[in-house]
């Protein structure tokens, strides 16, 4: 079957804005259905336990102090910590339980018999799901001794600090501010285990699993579990018919002619870009070295390796386990953003042969605009979380407090003028191809694909830290979770399909055919798919199925991406030892298997909505965060850089043994880190939560246990070996750029594109 680009290009248009469509209801519908804030909450003498303003203070305190990076809120956030809504619910039961003990049997809990602990569970689950929505909100005694008791748990751990939790003194400043989290938490304990009105579960759809306050997973998980498979099979057979029916030339070295490197003019625009290169390996080289540390923390959770004691630091108040995995986080996010920044900049010339005037001094300032946003953003978080920024300006400058999107909002700002600053130089760039090709061109694309991930990151903009928690999930995870699954997936087709198109091994109109067939497929199923986050912090029950339907789809898209580079990888190998771009196609390749073994095998395993359930916030995510984010968009950006690396320096000059043990020594770490140390931690950590409790599965106790250490020990190796890989690289890229080729100071109007042909009309 044969389809046009044009209609290709309608569906896809058509496809996008019924996601955002549907994305926008849901929004409209959350707001309307997010978990109230009780004006009071009163004691049965009346008395007030807490307010709603107590509440609000509360979620400040949380994200002023960076406890998201430190534990987590429904399930969303650090693991190293508790998860601060299951943490309070089971200190909540376990208080109320000592309450009725002691008033009914004069005992601890601990001491009564089996028939006399019944009693007392009886009475305690009666009284949880006695509670009704409203604005006043009437605790039994046993309910207003348990807040009380929770509040001053959390003055101990959190205020006065806490060596074995990894919590250090003052990380709160002060009691008040210790309680008021509290009494936040407990909020969200409190919607967790109270039913919707009108429903039979909870706001959270009875998550976390406690049994002893009535939660336990819902039928409709369990159901709709069942539908996503049968979904996955009917919606695989579908794709495969439609992928088949309509013909896409497969990449094809036999009768090309491949520029050689040197073949290729390099523009100042180009040599500015792989200035990029040299920043984004800086920041690679900080995220993984504490990415080391950070996993060292869950082993000794006071120092490191001895050396605290030995030489009398203090780490844990030098460099806190919340800003070490916040600036992991960051760091992640800005070096691959860097990389593909500088991919994107450096490869309009090798479609149209020229530059535009003064374009490598643009390129420049936009690197340095770069540069201090990302010094003065996590030095924000920094100074944030040590209280330096009075009022409003902890949020603007300091730290915003939420994973993923910690820095200060000015400097969320920076980055988006930034973004749209990369599309204007791109835009400059790719000018003759933009103004002979249809909209619906691979110039095009490269723009909109730039352009998705600036519209969702506007996202991210439309709450405050007045906003409810729920409301602030729904909008956090639009910014995090369309990224990786919409926009980076659509960037990710888009760049290979130029980088093809530059080698010479596709044609324009066969790359832009491919790039819209796998955007349809990534668009139709990744953009709703977000909403499988939505499941258990208190969103309505529609995202369960809505859910369970596209999150199970998204696997399809990535088994054709990582059938199409095998094909690149079959075309490579038949081209012989002539063709001079066999590593970064490794890379490209290496890519889509991890996009495949992170996103798609392990995220299909953990977004079962029965299996999530038990799952949510467990060392499973991490390892299907660590195998789809570094493994399929890091490799990638790695690879982009190999690419322009290739094309810049000249070819006797040019050596890549040290590339080639850095993409092995990634690769083996990543599949030790993943395979010997966090899915096993993971897999224990899911039998805990179904045999005991979800707040179980996250307790120190858990984390402590003698297997358990040994597998965090286990990742050291592969840890050894992503931080070496990426030292070596550091090195090398350091090293080839001070012998790169010198640019042309400006571009001849009658210089061939690099990719011959690539400018012939339709």
């Amino acid at each position: 079957m044969r389809v046009k680009r044009s209609t290709l290009a309608k569906i896809l248009a058509v496809v996008f804005v019924l996601n955002l469509a549907v994305m926008g209801v849901g929004a409209w519908y959350s707001y309307q259905e997010a978990p109230p804030i009780p004006q009071e909450v009163v004691g049965p003498d009346g008395e007030t336990v807490v307010t709603a303003e107590q509440v609000q203070a509360g979620k400040t305190t949380f994200q002023s102090n960076g406890m998201m990076n430190h534990g987590s809120i429904l399930g969303n956030g650090a693991y190293y910590g508790a998860d601060y809504t299951a943490d309070a619910l089971d200190l909540k039961v376990a208080h109320m339980r000592d309450y009725y003990a002691r008033e009914q049997y004069d005992a601890s809990y601990d001491a009564l018999a089996e028939d006399q602990r019944a009693t007392v569970d009886v009475a305690v689950e009666g009284d949880l799901g006695d509670g009704e929505p409203g604005d006043r909100i009437e605790y039994s005694a046993a309910e207003a001794y348990a807040h009380e008791q929770v509040r001053e748990t959390y003055v101990e751990r959190y205020h006065e600090g806490s060596a074995e939790r990894g919590v250090p003194e003052g990380m709160i400043e002060s009691e008040e501010e210790a309680r008021e989290f509290a009494d936040f938490a407990l909020w969200t304990a409190w919607f967790s285990h109270t039913d919707r009105p009108a429903g039979d579960h909870s706001y959270t759809n009875e998550w976390p699993y406690e049994p002893a306050a009535g939660n336990d997973a819902t039928g409709a998980a369990m159901t709709w579990s069942v539908v996503a498979m049968v979904l996955l099979v009917a919606g695989a057979g579908f794709g495969v018919w439609l992928y088949k029916s309509i013909e896409l030339p497969e990449p094809d070295t036999e009768g090309v002619t491949v520029p050689r490197p040197s073949e290729v003019n390099l523009f100042p625009g180009q040599a500015a870009a792989l200035r990029f290169v040299v920043v984004g390996a800086g920041l690679f080289l900080a995220q993984v070295l504490l990415g080391g540390l950070l996993a060292h923390y869950y082993i000794e959770r006071d120092a490191f390796f001895g050396l605290g004691e030995l030489l009398g630091i203090d780490f844990l108040s030098m460099l806190p386990f919340a800003i070490a995995k916040t600036w992991h986080i960051d760091l992640g996010i800005l070096w691959i953003a860097t990389l593909w920044l500088g991919a994107g900049l450096f490869l309009p010339p090798l479609l149209t042969g020229r530059e535009p005037k003064n374009q490598g001094r643009y390129v420049n300032g936009l690197l340095g605009a770069l540069v201090v946003v990302v010094v003065g953003g996590l030095a924000g978080v920094w100074l944030g979380s040590k209280g330096y920024f009075d009022g409003a300006l902890w949020w603007i400058l300091g730290n915003e407090g939420l994973e993923y999107l910690e820095i200060g909002r000015l400097w969320q700002a920076g980055i988006l003028v930034g973004f749209l600053a990369w599309a204007v130089l791109t835009a400059r760039g790719l000018k003759p191809l933009l103004d002979r090709e249809p909209r619906y061109g691979l110039a095009h694309m490269i723009l909109y694909a730039g352009g998705s991930i600036a519209l969702l990151f506007c996202a991210g903009f439309l709450y405050t830290p007045q906003t409810n928690i729920v409301v602030t999930e729904f909008w956090r995870w639009w910014v995090v979770h369309m990224w990786v699954e919409g926009a980076f997936e659509f960037f990710i087709v888009a760049l290979v399909g130029v980088t093809l198109t530059s080698m010479n091994l596709l044609d324009r109109r066969s790359a832009e055919k491919a790039v819209m067939v796998q955007a349809l497929l990534v668009m139709g199923t990744g953009v709703i798919g977000v909403s499988h986050h939505y499941w258990w912090v208190g969103q309505p029950d529609m995202w369960i199925p809505i859910g369970s339907a596209f999150s199970t789809l998204e696997l399809i898209p990535l088994v054709f991406i990582l059938y199409e580079a095998m094909g690149q990888y079959r075309a490579m190998a038949a081209s012989g030892e002539s063709f001079p771009y066999t590593l970064p196609f490794m890379f490209i390749v290496a890519s889509g298997i991890w996009n495949f073994v992170g996103a798609g095998v392990l995220g299909f395993f953990i977004n079962l909505p029965f299996i999530n359930y038990f799952e949510h916030g467990t060392y499973l995510t991490v390892a299907h965060a660590h195998a789809a984010m570094f493994g399929a968009f890091g490799l990638l950006a790695l690879g982009m850089v190999v690419y322009m690396l290739r094309i810049a320096v000249p070819e006797a000059k040019w050596r890549e043994r040290t590339l080639r043990w850095a993409f092995w020594t990634w690769n083996a770490g990543l599949a030790l880190m993943v395979g010997i140390s966090l899915l096993p931690v993971g897999f224990l950590q899911l039998e805990v939560a179904f045999t005991q409790s979800y707040d179980a599965a996250r307790s120190l106790a858990f984390y402590e246990g003698e297997l358990v250490q040994l597998l965090f020990w286990a990742r050291m190796p592969g840890d050894v070996l992503v931080i070496l890989g990426t030292a070596l690289f550091g090195y090398d890229v350091v090293k080839k750029i001070r012998v790169r080729r010198e640019s042309a100071s400006e571009a001849p109007a009658d210089t061939p594109a690099a990719a011959g042909g690539v400018l012939d009309d339709d």
